[in-house]
């Protein structure tokens, strides 16, 4: 993945994994701080290749609930080791506990509307932000987040979300004059209005659709 995204332009990326309560390759029944191990070894595999090929890899993580998910910047391995809580909260009070220690929040793709997403919830006084572009999504979805994130005055922000090499869309995320020291400060410059978002769509021949 860093490769990949070295390949097409980007300066850094955000690893931002689903946590055990997403879609997690991470086996349940192992004790918490194995499963953390292991939950962080792809954003350790890619931060290395990163400091190879001159390109800023960063952590975050991505909070399930449901049908809804919430990027979580700021908060590191440390801190998930010594909060093997964290899953039995419900979703406001943990949003509410991640932001009092030092963390922010985005609402990943709110409205995303697939037949696997039985229900959504949507928190916007308990985040920093609104991610209005999702590479991931059908341009209708990003249309209602925009006009959420609208209601509510929240700041947007954007990304590939993407979870393989071959992924088609390339070209979301966002544009800084200068280069993030890491996802926490991504995160604050996107909450402060200092970012431009991408969503320029190509197929895989790199041609401009």
């Amino acid at each position: 993945m860093a490769d990949k995204y070295k390949a097409e332009g980007y300066t850094g990326m955000i690893v931002t994994d689903h946590f055990f309560n997403g879609n997690s390759a991470v086996p349940r029944e192992l004790p918490w701080a194995e499963r953390i191990e292991l939950f962080c070894k792809g954003y350790e595999h890619a931060f290395e290749r990163g400091r190879e090929i001159g390109l800023d890899v960063f952590f975050g993580f991505e909070y399930g609930d449901g049908g809804s998910d919430f990027l979580v910047y700021g908060l590191d391995k440390a801190w998930l080791l010594e909060n093997d809580f964290i899953l039995d909260m419900e979703l406001t009070r943990f949003l509410e506990y991640a932001r009092s220690c030092g963390g922010m929040i985005v609402q990943a793709h709110p409205f995303r509307d697939y037949e696997y997403i039985r229900s959504t919830t949507h928190a916007p006084h308990f985040v920093d932000a609104v991610e209005t572009v999702n590479m991931s999504n059908k341009p209708e979805f990003n249309q209602r987040a925009e006009i959420y994130a609208g209601w509510y005055g929240l700041p947007r922000t954007g990304g590939s979300d993407s979870h393989n090499t071959t992924f088609r869309w390339y070209g979301g995320g966002v544009l800084s004059e200068r280069k993030f020291e890491s996802a926490l400060d991504y995160a604050k410059a996107a909450v402060n209005g200092e970012i431009a978002l991408i969503e320029q769509r190509s197929d895989a021949s790199g041609m401009n659709v």
